[in-house]
């Protein structure tokens, strides 16, 4: 078996097929130093959690991992806090850096007999219609190689080369919600114990705890700003202002130690196997950042795949793979319906046409049912937290 990116999803699989007894190479075109400190997501949902318990995964998150349970919404007039853990399901996320579990998953791995060949970089998938496709690659020491296995997972984000190798046919479901953030990583402790939502006028702020040191804020901006365009006071001045500091409290400041450039995108493709080749993770779908949901479908795709093999590798059944696109469709559809709906309430239209004062009005109209609706809060509860 060959699996393309040392991501939460190629590594969760990795891990399920080498416990039990299926012989997995995964190929990553980074360094294991770049793949273990890239900070990425950090919310994980109640049941990514399950599945990480359930495949032996889950011991850095059980000894570090924070119960998060809490979310803000803050108003140019208001806020209100939602504690989901108390609505609908009644379930919660950990938040636990991306860059830790990814750690936990490589060495894990390692530790069972896998191998990851780090610095690889797949070019192409050859073959995948026939009994042994062919993973072209170039080594880390920058000669052609060719990797074989009987299936194909392609785990290596919308730019690898899982998606360039797909055949003609395969439908592509795009859409540019015309919103930018500005990604930000703060060396300064959270300055709320809370996931904070900020809708302003100026734009939407986000603050999301990582560590007891290091905070994740989002401040939107215009499309096509630079990461780099804004100094760090005033970026701290258009947080404090948009999430209302003056009102609710100073924000703790810091250092800002990354910086990103976040078009918020959704991008689907169906079908999600083309013969000997599975896609999953960031290669199945793109997810906007607004609802927390790109990791956690990367890992329940991961065990959905890893079930799917293991039956026709060990037990000469293909009814799982036959089925494996339709059903993680049925989830990636759902995430997106949600994170739809999140984009729609964070933002809004600038100007003062009539569309933009609908759209605004609208927007008002969602918050106050959040707030005021138990049955709206069940249905946002279920939504935020599942996959």
């Amino acid at each position: 078996m060959v699996v393309l990116g040392a991501g939460p999803a190629g590594l969760v699989l990795g891990n399920i097929l080498v416990d039990q007894g299926i012989d997995c190479v995964v190929l990553e075109r980074s360094t294991r130093t770049h793949v273990q400190t890239r900070a990425r997501a950090g919310f994980l949902a109640a049941h990514t959690v399950r599945i990480l318990e359930r495949h032996g995964l889950a011991e850095g998150l059980r000894r570090r991992g924070q119960p998060h349970s809490t979310c803000e919404f803050r108003t140019e007039d208001d806020r209100f806090r939602l504690d989901y853990s108390g609505l609908g399901r009644g379930e919660r996320h950990t938040v636990y850096p991306q860059q830790d579990l990814v750690t936990d998953l490589v060495t894990r791995f390692l530790a069972r007999g896998g191998q990851i060949r780090f610095g690889t970089e797949a070019v192409a998938v050859c073959d995948a219609d026939g009994e042994r496709p062919t993973v072209a690659v170039r080594e880390a020491d920058g000669r052609p190689g060719r990797w074989r296995g009987r299936y194909v997972a392609g785990c290596d984000g919308q730019h690898g080369a899982a998606r360039r190798s797909l055949p003609p046919g395969t439908v592509r479901h795009h859409r540019d919600h015309g919103v930018t953030w500005l990604g930000l990583l703060a060396e300064a402790p959270p300055s709320l114990d809370a996931v904070g939502y900020a809708v302003h006028g100026r734009g939407f702020a986000g603050h999301m705890a990582r560590t007891s040191d290091v905070t994740r804020y989002y401040l939107q901006c215009e499309p096509g700003t630079p990461a780099d365009a804004w100094s760090e006071e005033r970026i701290w001045d258009e947080l404090d202002l948009r999430m209302g500091a003056d009102k609710y409290g100073p924000l703790h400041r810091g250092p800002l130690i990354q910086r990103s450039v976040v078009d918020l995108r959704s991008d689907v493709l169906e079908p999600l196997r083309h013969g000997a080749l599975f896609l999953a993770g960031d290669a199945a779908g793109l997810i906007s950042p607004s609802a927390a949901k790109g990791a956690n479908l990367a890992v329940l795709e991961a065990e959905l795949l890893a079930d799917a093999l293991t039956d026709a590798l060990r037990a000469g059944d293909p009814a799982g793979l036959d089925a494996y696109s339709a059903r993680c469709l049925t989830h990636i559809w759902r995430a997106q319906e949600f994170s739809h709906w999140m984009i729609g309430l964070l933002h809004g239209p600038s100007g003062a046409d009539g569309e933009s004062l609908f759209h605004n009005s609208l927007r008002r109209s969602r918050l106050a049912s959040l707030r005021t609706s138990r049955a709206q809060q069940d249905w946002f509860a279920d939504h935020y937290v599942g996959v």
